[in-house]
């Protein structure tokens, strides 16, 4: 922020204390901030769309900070303000880090200018008794997650809380709109504008492609008639410097794990005074670090930061951030988003960033000054990837997004608030409906399926119905919804949410009962914490197993309960916790840009050297995709024939259509084996001799690729696939059917599995348009599957097919191919097994 002298518009919207505040500081109010105090004065709400460094969060706050400084009777209790006049502001944050975040850099205007004013956190790490206070004695300000407000939301005192609210700040509202966790959030939003209808909403977003689509969230909306908040766009910011590195190491064909680029990445960090260093998944974090870790010579402070480590462990390495202390961060998606680390010179991005969003919003982490630019290094693992970062920095630069759009709200989701509403006070169904359609993913909602959710929720749906442990709410004599007992309400609110992950066991460190055999010992309980990790990676364990977690190599000593309980190993080959979370697919805006990218010969100029021989190499053998056009190679090799296509869609996308496919080739006889898929590519093997039959008229390019195999194909693929039963399983504990976690113990991944399955099964068999059966299909198609997006590529290729028939592996073909049948292996042997097939049919599509 620069310092000017504040005009006459300034002095209108601003108290001469703030003024002063910010003059002490050397800076003036930005526009953007000002615009936000204009509308809250005219009492509208507003989208502000802001880089990092833009002052975001300040903007926000701001009128709430002005309104509170001139009003209200106060009491001193001593230590802090006891407020007379209710809950001012609430502020929504995706992430708990964030809310703790805000709170700590709020405190310091406030503090400065003498505002009493009081700030509270509430999240899931927040202690019962202050959470059973803040209902009591709420603060002027609570920063709080969706969660915690739905938990607020079911309680019966939740009028009294929410009467005085005058505004909501959802924080990220981008990060929080398209997932689950934000249906829920705007599920909670209708019902705080019911109870508090002077409230008016701020979102702030740093990263998005269609603001006024977004700023619908922040509004109630009213059937097809679409309404929408102010958008508010922030200017002046510093174009970001993004460069690739061009390894001086060969770049691998295959791959994510960069290993390649180890040293350049140290000295990168080296260079700088404080680095974060992004990776895709937790797995690709505990790699890295322990990688950097091993050849850091010179005792440089570089730390881990992921969502499955202890809280402790986690605010240990933020508050060092935030002091200075560290060189470098090796992180996750879990500082994605908008907390403050202080002076980051630089990220470094390892892998391809999968979408151009993504990549700014990781960029923004760096340099959190407005005039200044953000640097950012993209470090990519392997030829592929290079193709993927040069477009992301080309949109970077043109300041392309390609968040997605507004979601339609998810029927497990209205269930579970369905439940909450009965938990708070019993409701009207015409009434709950209304309500629920102010919310924008829900703006369209049918009655007949409000009416099937609330039967659901009543009975568990006309196949259950003689379950009596599945009736949750039940009509009282004047039509009202209420809850059935109260173990309805408490298994509630033990459940709330929408984040499903695997079952996770706490890992312990204590000492080592082995002299390094595989004796064993009583094991002490107790230990330090180090966090969580998936249940299902355990089970693959032996006693003696060593893996990498938190940072450092631990050897598996024993489980007991739902703890691990490990000691410090010193292996040089250690297993690497594989979590489930994490993976992101590739966006469907870089992908066409790729594919432009791979279109155009001139535009090879600007890649790597060794990346352009791969391609030209590719257009002697074969053929390189044009940008609307399927190449399709087939050739033998060793004893199998082979099928490879190109479409560039992400890996979710090619994976529904590997399923398909093989089962049209099944029919066309051509005896298929297997297929693999990565980000770009599919590959499919078999016994049939795939060339011959297309050069014979037995195998139509043009039929197999007919976008009618998403009709039968998929219904008949989807029957028997046990993807199905994943994604019930996951709306089945969403909607509340399956509870997770009682009052005095938390169920197994085996009796979570058995339950849902014995369900799943039963309603497919007698209720095949169960509500819980629409909601799985509804997420096969919009997440696993992609089906969207591979419609869109059926339909975008169709009569634009080219064959290759070649004689062996093409060059382009090696990456994929490189994925078939490799073994779950890690480290410096998974690097060196890949370089060894790579080089074997790089020779062989050479020639």
């Amino acid at each position: 922020m620069t310092s000017a002298q504040p005009d006459l518009f300034t002095h209108a919207l601003l108290p001469d204390n703030f003024l002063r505040w910010f003059t002490s500081r050397g800076w003036s109010p930005r526009e953007h901030q000002l615009a936000l105090l204009e509308k809250a004065r005219e009492d509208r709400p507003a989208l502000l769309i802001a880089p990092t460094g833009a002052g975001k969060t300040l903007a926000g706050f701001l009128p709430t900070l002005v309104e509170l400084s001139g009003g209200g009777t106060f009491a001193s209790t001593g230590r802090s303000v006891t407020r007379s006049r209710g809950l001012h502001t609430l502020y929504i944050s995706p992430l708990k880090a964030l809310a703790v975040d805000i709170a700590r850099n709020l405190e310091t205007p406030i503090a400065e200018m003498g505002l009493p004013i009081k700030v509270e956190t509430r999240t899931g790490d927040t202690p019962v008794s202050r959470r059973q206070r803040q209902r009591r004695y709420p603060p002027d300000i609570l920063l709080t997650t969706p969660e915690q407000l739905a938990l607020l939301l079911s309680s019966d005192d939740a009028p009294f809380l929410f009467s005085s609210l005058r505004r909501i700040v959802l924080d990220e509202l981008h990060a929080l709109v398209t997932s689950k966790r934000g249906d829920l959030l705007s599920l909670g939003l209708a019902r705080l504008w019911r109870l508090a209808p002077q409230i008016r909403a701020i979102g702030l977003s740093a990263t998005v492609a269609e603001p006024e689509q977004l700023s619908r969230f922040l509004v109630p909306q009213q059937g097809r008639k679409h309404q929408s908040a102010d958008v508010v766009v922030a200017g002046g910011a510093a174009a970001p410097e993004v460069e690739m590195l061009d390894s001086r190491e060969q770049v691998p064909w295959a791959g994510h794990s960069a290993r390649h680029a180890l040293a350049e990445i140290y000295d990168l960090i080296k260079r700088n005074k404080t680095s974060l260093v992004f990776v895709n998944t937790r797995s690709q974090a505990e790699m890295l670090f322990q990688d950097l870790w091993r050849m850091n010579d010179d005792g440089l402070a570089i730390a881990l930061h992921h969502g499955s480590l202890d809280v402790a462990q986690r605010r240990k390495v933020e508050d060092a951030m935030t002091k200075g202390r560290l060189r470098g961060v090796v992180c996750t998606s879990s500082l994605d988003l908008g907390v403050d680390w202080g002076d980051v010179d630089l990220v470094i991005n390892v892998g391809a960033p999968k979408g151009a969003s993504r990549l700014m919003q990781r960029i923004g982490r760096a340099n959190h000054r407005l005039d200044e630019p953000s640097r950012a290094v993209l470090v990519p693992a392997n030829r592929f990837e290079v193709l993927e970062c040069a477009v992301a920095i080309d949109a970077v630069s043109e300041n392309a997004q390609d968040t997605p759009p507004l979601r339609t709200g998810a029927l497990d989701v209205l269930a579970q608030h369905v439940l909450g509403c009965a938990c708070g006070e019993p409701f009207l169904s015409d009434q709950l409906y209304d309500e629920v359609r102010t919310a924008a993913p829900y703006a369209e909602l049918s009655r007949v399926d409000f009416d099937d959710v609330v039967d659901f929720v009543a009975t568990g749906g006309y196949a259950l119905k003689t379950y009596e442990r599945f009736a949750r709410i039940k009509q009282d004599k004047n039509g009202r919804w209420r809850v059935t007992n109260p173990k309805v309400r408490q298994s509630y609110r033990l459940n709330v949410g929408t984040i499903v992950e695997e079952p996770m066991l706490k890992v312990r460190l204590v000492r080592s009962r082995a002299g390094g055999s595989g004796s064993t010992g009583v094991i002490a309980r107790g230990g330090r914490m180090l966090g969580e990790i998936e249940e299902y990676f355990i089970e693959g364990l032996s006693v003696g197993d060593t893996f990498v977690f938190g940072g450092e190599v631990v050897r598996y000593e024993a489980l007991m309960e739902d703890q691990v309980y490990v000691s410090r190993a010193n292996d040089s080959d250690p297993k690497v916790p594989s979590y489930m979370g994490g993976k992101f697919p590739l966006s469907t805006y870089l992908a066409e840009r790729v594919r432009k990218l791979l279109a155009d010969k001139r535009a090879w100029k600007g890649l790597p050297e060794q990346v352009r021989e791969w391609l030209s190499l590719q257009a002697h053998f074969s053929r390189v995709p044009d940008t609307r056009e399927l190449v399709v190679e087939t050739f033998p090799r060793g004893n199998k024939h082979y099928l490879v296509c190109y479409p560039f869609e992400g890996r979710l996308a090619h994976q529904t259509l590997g399923m398909l496919l093989t089962r049209r080739l099944e029919r066309a006889r051509a005896r298929p084996l297997g297929f693999v898929a990565n980000e770009y590519a599919l590959a499919i093997w078999g016994l049939g001799d795939a060339s011959s039959m297309i050069r014979q008229g037995r195998l139509d390019l043009n039929a197999l690729f007919d976008p009618d195999m998403l009709g039968d194909d998929l219904e008949a693929w989807l029957a028997e696939s046990a993807l199905m039963k994943r994604l019930f399983r996951t709306c089945a504990l969403i909607s509340g059917l399956i509870a997770r976690r009682f009052t005095d113990e938390e169920k197994t991944r085996r009796q979570v599995l058995f339950s849902t399955d014995l369900i799943y099964d039963v309603l497919r068999k007698h209720q095949a348009d169960h509500v819980l059966l629409r909601a799985a299909r509804a997420d096969a198609a919009a997440g696993l599957l992609d089906i969207g997006r591979l419609g869109d590529m059926l339909t975008r290729i169709r009569g634009r097919i080219t064959h290759r028939e070649l004689d062996r592996v093409s060059p382009l073909a090696v990456p994929v191919m490189l994925e078939i049948g490799r073994e779950a292996v890690y480290g410096e042997a998974a690097d060196e097994l890949l370089a060894e097939a790579a080089e074997e049919l790089v020779k062989e599509a050479t020639g």
